[in-house]
């Protein structure tokens, strides 16, 4: 099996680490509503497998992004929230729900591309 490289820039780094499938939508949900218990985030967040949306946190949370509390109840109570570099997002967060919903309001998903078309342009 074949390693990846490690990226020398530091923005690839972190675009890899925050771009990955449900990533930014899982860190918006932690950042809008707060730490949350695992089933309470896959509600939260329509779409994802359990196994998806575990492999993500365990990423992120490796990544010193998100932190995990379990309880020691039967069954365990795992709770998911922010660390403080999870929380330096929220700017970047906000500014990027700032432009889905402007282009949201102009239309520019009802014309989503099809086939590698563009949305605009030549």
């Amino acid at each position: 099996m074949k390693r990846a490289t490690p990226p020398s820039c530091p923005m690839e780094a972190l675009l890899r680490l925050i771009t990955g499938p449900w990533t930014i939508y899982i860190l918006w949900v932690l950042s809008e509503q707060g730490p949350q218990r695992f089933g309470e985030l896959k509600r939260a967040v329509p779409g994802i497998s359990t196994r998806m949306l575990t492999e993500r946190l365990r990423m992120l949370q490796r990544a010193g992004v998100v932190w995990r509390k379990q309880a020691q109840t039967i069954p365990p109570a795992v709770t998911y929230g922010l660390t403080d570099r999870g929380k330096e997002l929220r700017s970047v967060l906000d500014s990027l729900g700032e432009v889905a919903q402007r282009w949201q309001a102009e239309g520019t998903f009802e014309l989503a591309p099809v086939s590698g078309r563009q949305l605009n342009g030549p």
